[in-house]
């Protein structure tokens, strides 16, 4: 049987240099969490959340899938948010996309890919809904990355919309939304300028106006 030796191997060297750093992180760490941050990311290995903003476990909490969707019907996306807004108690949520993804890459092309193409086809609304300003971008490459920040954008909306987010800011609670865009190529991130904090900044297309805090999701 495959055991994976070296990976358990790595995993008791990072242990115990842990610990000898600080002997109770562990003992500390499994008490309780309590993160700041909620992280929508994508499931591309390279793009670690933790390494990326340089925090340690229990600092941030983190949700990843095939280029950093909020899909509406996503029982797992949306069970996670609220599980970080109601539960840990979040005060940021943080929608981090990323250049060179090959999901939006996928998104472009004219292929068959097979299953994911039922999950690329929200990528595919995003490019539908701004398809004029990204077909405008000659380079390619450029062209991706703009469908990459464009699909960050909408999903940072996406987090809005859902009740999870509109009953804590009915409550009256602390809760901020961001857009980032993370390069592969320098390790730097790019903030969008997409910072949603309050009810008063939805469209009345997706504001619930008479939602009460007390509701159910």
């Amino acid at each position: 049987m495959q055991t994976l030796k070296n990976l358990l191997d790595s995993n008791r060297i990072w242990a115990e240099n842990i610990r000898t750093q600080n002997p109770n992180f562990f003992t500390d760490l499994a008490h309780q969490q309590m993160p700041e941050y909620l992280w929508i990311g994508c499931s591309d290995s390279r793009v670690p959340a933790n390494q990326i903003v340089d925090l340690q476990p229990g600092e941030i909490f983190v949700h990843r899938n095939i280029a950093n969707l909020v899909v509406h019907t996503d029982l797992n996306c949306l069970s996670v948010i609220q599980f970080a807004v109601e539960v840990l108690k979040v005060k940021h949520i943080i929608v981090c996309g990323h250049y060179g993804c090959g999901g939006i890459k996928a998104a472009m092309e004219s292929k068959v890919h097979g299953l994911i193409d039922n999950w690329l086809r929200h990528i595919k609304d995003v490019y539908r809904y701004h398809q004029a300003t990204i077909d405008a971008v000659e380079n390619e490459q450029e062209k991706l990355k703009l469908l990459c920040e464009r699909n960050v954008i909408e999903q940072v909306a996406n987090v809005c919309h859902t009740t999870i987010a509109q009953r804590t800011w009915k409550a009256g609670k602390e809760l901020s939304i961001h857009g980032w865009v993370y390069d592969i190529e320098d390790g730097i991130l790019k903030d969008l300028g997409v910072c949603v904090t309050g009810l008063d900044q939805l469209s009345s297309t997706h504001l619930l106006k008479h939602y009460r805090a007390k509701d159910s999701i």
